[in-house]
């Protein structure tokens, strides 16, 4: 096998990054409650009033709870699971929060625009949480009525930096899309990246990015997981080569270099 590496990455305190070093868990997977809570020591909490879909049973892996919870936030929780909707409606007995059953679309009567507006949302939102694995990008795109003050979204880990993927919208799919998809639609949006975890983007709305003194908010200076990403290139020879991640991330399965190639090893041959 011939060498392959990757430039290892700086991992040292990080200027532009510097919101990581504020993960905790209460309820979060991956410290994202305590980047919110360091996020809203900086703009300040509003109405104090979340969005978050799909909200299983309100405290498993969830980016709201604690807030809920433990600083008596209001919010909308959208759970399209029957039984993970009935315990959500457990967890949140409280009247400052609507829980809803439905699954969340980016058109039509489900739309979430249509499922906030029927159901009496406050107009400042000051976070919306985004996790469905695969049509999130879709979503906040179809957000047009609202506009939270802090937009926390899950976006594809594997996907290298330099590539914009977008999964086709379907609801039977779950390709997940690339981090600089989100951060070209938010800017679209009117939204600033100010961290990326390991597979959630945190953006905040542009006037309020100032707050936050982060010299450059470039994907490269924001996201460096490379033990997450695969690059795929190729021999003169008809040969695929892989760097990076060699692993299918969400099945836990190794793949082969063999298993790659698509022209058998009789035919590699430089044909220029």
């Amino acid at each position: 096998m011939p060498q392959i590496h990757r430039r290892p990455v700086n991992r040292v305190k990080n200027d532009c990054a510097w919101l990581l070093e504020h993960r905790a868990n209460v309820t979060s997977q991956i410290g994202q409650d305590g980047i919110l809570a360091r996020i809203f020591s900086l703009i300040g909490n509003g109405q104090k009033f979340c969005v978050e879909f799909g909200a299983w049973d309100g405290k498993y892996l969830s980016n709201t709870w604690n807030l809920i919870a433990n600083e008596n936030w209001g919010g909308v929780l959208i759970e399209g699971d029957p039984l993970k909707f009935q315990a959500l409606t457990t967890t949140h007995p409280y009247a400052r929060v609507k829980t809803i059953n439905r699954f969340v679309h980016w058109d039509g009567e489900d739309a979430l625009d249509n499922i906030l507006a029927r159901h009496e949302a406050l107009p400042d939102i000051d976070l919306m949480s985004i996790d469905v694995d695969g049509n999130d990008w879709h979503i906040w795109k179809s957000v047009k009525k609202y506009r939270p003050r802090v937009v926390l979204i899950e976006f594809n880990p594997s996907i290298p930096n330099d590539v914009f993927f977008v999964q086709d919208p379907n609801r039977r799919l779950n390709h997940g899309n690339s981090l600089l998809a989100m951060i070209d639609l938010g800017k679209e949006k009117g939204y600033s990246l100010v961290c990326a975890n390991c597979w959630d983007a945190f953006f905040v709305a542009d006037e309020l990015y100032g707050a936050f003194n982060i010299p450059d908010n470039s994907i490269d200076a924001m996201y460096f997981y490379p033990e997450t990403q695969t690059s795929l290139f190729q021999g003169y020879d008809g040969t695929l080569f892989t760097a990076g991640n060699r692993r299918l991330l969400w099945r836990n399965m190794a793949f082969s270099f063999d298993a790659i190639q698509l022209v058998p090893p009789h035919q590699r041959h430089f044909a220029g």
